[in-house]
């Protein structure tokens, strides 16, 4: 299918040097791998940047489908001279992902589960597989993985395996390596080996072998031996730490002696729980850990696995300021928490402003400078609620008196994790060029000196000019704390401030017996400290630990040892400037529309897998490509012209953009908040100007007002251009404007209200004045769910009035790129509606994608900004309305109790929290919420033939699988035409708008 990009491209080659000679190593790779050799510009591109500030444009992307094919590029690295870096989810955060290598992504096709041992609580897996989906998996076993990073949900196993990560239950579980067991690897030349567990014999005979992994075993010994009192006196002590190489993991089973154990194994300065997790044996998975694809190519993992605690319980400590609430750790650690987390005032606030943050914030009391989110496990309600008063009593002996909640509900608990985990998504959706960028976000120091560090960093950030403030939050029972000093990258001052604050932290660091990384590794950002942060001896160590495993230095140079300086290669700089774009839209509040492009920066949320809704097309496909951040890269790169400019007009930068389904997940779910679906309409009306648009296109522009201008003679006129759709002739016309042979287009119907005067009182009520507007697709394709609306909401008492011959919302010329006239329509339809809003009557509307458009693009698009927010202040959704209106309970038969609802996608990302599901159990249903995605419709998407495998992809994500397993006398709700439609054409059940469902059960 041509959405999918060719399993193999390749660079066309130049006469001579080194590109000619990358061009046939391509060539000779396509040949030979089963997976996908991509080498043209725009592969390249989309993987010129991760998670961190930095870009580089790549030598070619492998996605490998086996082991056999890492081989294949390994042996080709060495015959043409090329690096390689294994590279994962692409969420890393100091750049260890990105560099002039041939990258090979194992998210695409390496994700296969090799082996779960529920009876051993083992794990073999690729590693390519998602950590959150993993864990899902592992749920029905009662069992997952230990460390939890934030990224779970788009982080692979493989990249949390060569970043070391970690999470916020560290000091339970550890790090991954204290989980990683075996791996399997293939060295730089090529050779396959599996790190285990071995005792000093079999180490010493691994030695013997005339082969690199022999070389490795042999030299390492020696190494250790040879700077064992270096590593006993001068190795950074603090156990959360992922900077360098783990070397002093090798020194107990080599070295005899309780101080080589006091090191790590035995020393006090480590969680008891993370001692016992430790193995005493030589590991060399040890060194793979953490060494951010510098020594080997994973592609199997063995690592521990965890019980799911049975019980949990939250305390929530406030404070007045960020460093008294360091200083409480301490004390905080006595009692043995699961976990404790840091958040500062700024993010408490940043989620006020939020959407549904504010809502998530029930756990605050007052307005306090920080909180510390206190976990504790248990077995039981009893032991969980003891450990509680245990440590809230604990704290008031110790002189902490600030005031103190107790979340106890699970649902409440996981609202609480969610707003933590969120932090980063919150400080990086704020707008402009300063962004809380990474680069110091890592040190970790002992909890001890938790407060002095903080205090230290604090004052020293708030003194760099054009630094504005300072955001924190922290795993701050690990001492890993996440600080984050606005700074503008876009300008020479704000490389320098990223430089300087790097330098200050590592001398606090370093006098606060702490390390630059504590979970996000080395990369790009902080490789360049380890010569300063380590002895000069030991710094040599870690460079020979690089040579021993890679002689040649193939494998992702200039990472952990021998890196440059962490302000070369910004994704921005002082010289970056985008193309000037002229634009429909008003795109003030993002800095223009280049600067709502620029937001994204890399986290690669919208790759997450099996929650949520975004993003619907890289969940349908697994590439990069067809993500929220694949379609960003693409439109920032050609804007600043990195690649030719000429590009954003050609098909395929067209084609980037062209599955993007328009769902607005990414303005809630991104973290930067990047409305792709808003930056893509934007960018279809410049591309149509340049190149046309479809006839197709077009004729879905012209429907809504042909339809109107018809009416009066739908008697005749529907059931003929009903007929004519059905008919031989009427298909190939509809073949030929591209749509899918197996789809039928829904029969125009005429309304029931035909007749009647436009604005009619179904209720002379004296209850909630209210105009019910009825949509394009409410009027001429479903007229009875606009009648039932009106039935409900006379039922309950609301003086209704029917609106229906009224302009279009004009979301098909939205979604189609054509805003100018788009925008013509806004503004007449928001004088029609003024007139029942001037009267004071809420706007009620029945399609969310039509009455979300008043509320989210017309303020944006219409002429009359002021006039445009009046009507998006003064329209609801059905379900909006009737639950702050409020009802009473009905008297329902057991049997027609039970509901599953899906809710439409501008549902889900504009309206907070989720109306339907409350008004529904109001009234007395048992609502079944589908853990769906988008349906896969979207308007005119799914109708088309170039996009009809990637729509049913979509549905068959969790919506059709779901409705397939409900009961057959289940009902089911969706309020959304589209999503209608598409059940109807890929199950044998009927969803029913809310309103029908409704009226019949009132």
């Amino acid at each position: 299918m041509q959405n999918f990009p060719p399993k193999n491209t390749v660079l066309e080659p130049e006469p001579q040097g080194e590109a000619e000679k990358l061009a046939d190593a391509a060539h000779s790779m396509s040949g030979q791998i089963d997976g996908d050799v991509r080498f043209d510009q725009y592969s390249r591109m989309l993987y010129s940047t991760d998670a961190s500030v930095y870009q580089i444009m790549p030598l070619g992307v492998v996605l490998p489908r086996t082991a056999d094919d890492v081989q294949c590029v390994l042996e080709h690295a060495n015959r043409y001279g090329f690096p390689v870096l294994p590279r994962g989810g692409g969420s890393s955060l100091a750049g260890q992902a990105v560099g002039t290598a041939v990258v090979l992504d194992f998210s695409r096709y390496m994700q296969n589960v090799i082996e779960v041992n529920v009876e051993e609580e083992t794990l073999r897996v690729q590693p390519g597989m998602n950590l959150q989906s993993m864990n899902l998996k592992l749920r029905k076993h009662g069992l997952m993985i230990g460390p939890d990073p934030a990224s779970a949900n788009r982080a692979t196993i493989g990249g949390c395996v060569g970043n070391n990560s970690a999470g916020s239950h560290s000091i339970l579980y550890g790090m991954m390596i204290d989980n990683v067991t075996e791996t399997d690897v293939y060295l730089s030349d090529g050779t396959f080996t599996r790190f285990r567990p071995l005792d000093v014999d079999a180490a010493r005979s691994k030695g013997e072998l005339d082969s690199l992994e022999g070389r490795i075993y042999s030299g390492l010994t020696n190494l250790v031996l040879d700077r064992q009192e270096d590593i006993l006196s001068d190795w950074p002590r603090h156990w959360r730490r992922a900077s360098g190489y783990a070397l002093d993991r090798l020194l107990p089973p080599l070295v005899d002696g309780s101080l080589a154990r006091q090191l790590y194994l035995d020393s006090p300065l480590v969680p008891a729980a993370v001692r016992e997790r430790t193995d005493h044996r030589l590991n060399l998975s040890n060194l793979m850990v953490g060494s951010e694809g510098t020594l080997g190519i994973v592609t199997e993992v063995q690592t521990k696995l965890v019980r799911v605690p049975a019980h949990t319980g939250l305390l929530v400590f406030h404070f007045d300021s960020v460093v008294e609430a360091c200083s409480a750790v301490v004390d905080v650690l006595a009692m043995e928490p699961s976990a404790s987390e840091l958040l500062d005032r700024q993010l408490m606030d940043l989620a006020r402003a939020k959407l549904t943050g504010g809502r998530n914030l029930f756990f605050i009391e007052g307005d306090p400078a920080a909180v510390l989110l206190t976990e504790f496990y248990g077995e039981d309600e009893r032991e969980v609620r003891l450990k509680a008063d245990r440590l809230r009593d604990h704290m008031q002996r110790r002189g902490w008196k600030g005031a103190v909640t107790v979340v106890e509900d699970p649902a409440a608990q996981a609202k609480v994790w969610d707003l933590r985990k969120s932090s980063l998504n919150l400080l990086m959706g704020q707008r402009g060029q300063h962004k809380p960028f990474p680069g110091i976000e890592d040190v970790s120091v002992p909890v001890e000196h938790l407060a002095d560090y903080m205090d230290g960093i604090l004052d020293y950030c708030a003194g760099l000019p054009d630094v504005p403030s300072t955001a924190v939050y922290a795993h701050a029972s690990a001492g890993c704390l996440h600080v984050r000093p606005l700074i503008n990258l876009h300008t020479a001052r704000g490389a320098e401030n990223l430089k300087l604050a790097g330098e200050h932290s590592l001398e606090l660091a370093r006098r606060c017996n702490g390390v630059m990384s504590g979970e996000h590794g080395d990369g790009l950002a902080r490789s360049y400290y380890n010569q300063s942060l380590f002895t000069t001896s030991l710094y040599g160590a870690l460079q020979q630990v690089k040579h021993l495993f890679d002689p040649n230095g193939r494998l992702n140079p200039g990472k952990i040892v021998d890196a440059q300086t962490p302000i070369q290669n910004l994704r921005f700089g002082a010289d970056y400037k985008a193309q000037d774009w002229s634009t429909v839209l008003d795109w003030t509040a993002d800095h223009g529309f280049d600067g709502s492009v620029e937001m994204c920066n890399g986290a690669g949320v919208c790759r997450k897998l099996d929650v949520g809704t975004m993003c619907p097309s890289f969940m349908a496909t697994r590439e990069e490509k067809h993500s929220t951040r694949g379609r960003a890269n693409s439109l920032r790169n050609a804007m600043a012209g990195r690649i030719p400019r000429e590009e954003l007009w050609t098909k395929d930068m067209y084609e980037v953009m062209d599955l993007c389904l328009g769902c607005k997940a990414c303005k809630t779910e991104c973290p930067s908040s990047v409305d792709m679906a808003r930056i893509k309409v934007e960018y279809l009306q410049a591309y149509n100007d340049h190149n046309g648009m479809s006839l197709f296109t077009r004729l879905m522009g012209l429907m809504p007002g042909a339809l109107r201008l018809s009416s009066s003679q739908a008697g005749w006129l529907f059931p003929a251009l009903n007929a004519m759709a059905r008919s031989p002739l009427g298909r190939w016309g509809m073949r030929r404007l591209d749509m899918h042979p197996e789809r039928s287009f829904p029969a125009f119907r005429q309304s029931l209200l035909e007749h009647a005067p436009n604005a009619r009182s179904l209720a002379d009520s004296k209850g909630r004045a209210v105009t019910l507007w009825v949509d394009t697709w409410s009027r001429f394709f479903q007229p009875e769910v606009a009648k039932a609306a009106g039935s409900v909401l006379a039922k309950l008492g609301h003086n209704v009035e029917i609106l229906y011959d009224t302009g279009c919302c004009g979301r098909p010329l939205i979604t189609g790129g054509q805003l100018r006239k788009a925008r013509a329509g806004a503004n007449q339809l928001c004088r029609e509606l003024m007139e029942p809003i001037g009267r004071g009557r809420t706007i009620v509307g029945l399609e969310p994608s039509c009455i979300l458009t008043l509320r989210d693009e017309f303020p944006d698009l219409a002429t009359d900004r002021g006039l445009a927010t009046t009507v998006a202040s003064n329209s609801r959704t059905l379900e909006e309305f009737l639950t702050e209106s409020g009802v009473e309970p009905l008297d329902l038969n057991a049997s027609s109790k039970d509901v599953w609802l899906h809710n439409h996608c501008h549902q889900r990302a504009l309206v907070p929290g989720n109306p339907t599901a409350d008004l529904l159990n109001s009234l007395g249903f048992n609502t079944s919420v589908i853990p769906s995605g988008c349906c896969g419709m979207a308007g005119e998407f799914g109708y088309l033939d170039h996009h009809y495998e990637v729509s049913q992809a979509v549905g068959e994500d969790r919506l059709f699988p779901a409705i397939r397993e409900m009961p057959a006398n289940g009902d089911l709700v969706a309020s959304g035409f589209s999503c209608r439609e598409q059940i109807s054409h890929f199950t044998d059940r009927r969803a029913l708008h809310l309103a029908e469902f409704l009226d019949q059960k009132i």
